[in-house]
């Protein structure tokens, strides 16, 4: 047992200080004024959002960017509350369209977004989630960014705003994770994450690689899957927008039930990723997470105090410059503990739930 521990260990180390070196390699992306050309059209689906719209429309009503290069597509995936209401009656600023999602897969937020990219104009698409903020200089930054780059796909930032709470600050710190994860594969030439709601890309892209074409049988991942493609496509061409100012916040979900549905969602699309390589690395965190269990029923505290502590020194290596990056820095290692005890026991919950149950996204059930 000690030595299978001890070489599951030092592999999760070897990742980690990768991803950490990689977080550091990828370069900051500092926004300066530049004549703007890029036209954007974003894409926002969205099922019963009444209480989060009004922050989004908000936030859209600050962006700082030329009216006449911005379209905003609103996807309604039938919704029962007065979502609609509420963007129909704002007074956006920029110009935007409200459409009925078409349904045709399994997947409603696929075609969602592929019912928009239809009935686009531009040929920059951004997707986000209709409980998103988005900042001032979002699109400027995205538009220097394409302009000093020429990518044909940008991921981007998203934050978390969470409440000093075990909840709140527990999604946060799993969350920032997988975002100082992204941002080091990137740095390590190894990207293999993304989020769909701080997402562009080329729409003629989009169309040659026939969209969601071949993982419309998945209710989830919209971005994962797409993201894929356009790697396996060009992945010189993907690339990762490090920027305080392209960073778009979210908010974590509100109880245990809600973290664990979408947990499961998310759980359930690792096993269908292409990369073979990027299923190893689950697996290694899975089996990290699942051999140290054992630990909290030994006989010697101290045993499971050092096994426990190698793993949380070994996960701030890329956690602290994550934290940093994101403005997470005050008080957040007294979550920390709480959480680094909770994680192994949930991750794994996570993951045996994912492989035999359904999970429930938007108030409708799905299969794995």
């Amino acid at each position: 047992m000690i030595w299978l521990l001890s070489i599951t260990l030092l592999l999760y180390a070897i990742l980690i200080i990768a991803l950490s070196v990689g977080f550091t390699k990828t370069p900051y992306f500092k926004y300066s004024y530049t004549h703007t050309k890029t036209a954007f059209s974003i894409v926002i689906p969205f099922r019963n959002e009444a209480n989060n719209l009004p922050f989004l429309l908000d936030s859209i009503h600050s962006l700082k960017y030329p009216k006449e290069l911005v379209e905003f597509i609103f996807v309604d995936d039938d919704s029962s509350d007065n979502s609609v209401a509420i963007i129909n009656n704002y007074q956006l600023p920029y110009s935007f369209k409200l459409l009925k999602n078409i349904r045709t897969s399994v997947s409603p937020k696929k075609d969602a977004i592929a019912t928009a990219i239809l009935k686009t104009t531009n040929n920059w698409i951004i997707t986000t989630d209709a409980d998103c903020v988005l900042p001032k200089k979002w699109l400027s930054t995205l538009d220097a960014f394409i302009q000093e780059k020429h990518p044909k796909m940008v991921v981007a930032p998203v934050n978390y705003n969470a409440k000093n709470t075990l909840l709140a600050q527990f999604q946060l710190l799993d969350f920032m994770s997988m975002q100082g994860t992204t941002i080091g594969g990137f740095g390590i030439q190894f990207p293999f994450l993304c989020n769909g709601a701080n997402l562009a890309y080329q729409k003629d892209v989009f169309l040659q690689l026939n969209g969601f074409k071949g993982n419309d049988t998945i209710a989830s991942g919209d971005d994962i899957f797409l993201f894929e493609k356009f790697i396996n496509h060009q992945k010189e061409s993907v690339l990762y927008l490090k920027s305080e100012e392209a960073t778009v916040t979210t908010f974590p979900v509100k109880t245990w039930t809600d973290l664990i549905q979408q947990r499961k969602r998310w759980a359930a699309k690792t096993s269908n990723f292409n990369s073979f390589k990027v299923k190893l690395i689950g697996l290694l965190i899975l089996v990290t997470n699942t051999i140290i269990l054992p630990f909290w029923w030994t006989n010697s505290l101290k045993a499971m105090f050092f096994v426990f502590a190698v793993k949380m020194g070994i996960d701030l290596l890329l956690l602290i410059p994550t934290m940093r990056f994101f403005k997470h820095t005050n008080k957040f290692i007294k979550w920390y503990l709480f959480a680094s005890f909770l994680y192994p026991f949930f991750s794994v919950y996570i993951v045996i739930l994912s492989l035999t149950t359904k999970y429930s996204w938007k108030g409708r059930r799905f299969k794995k």
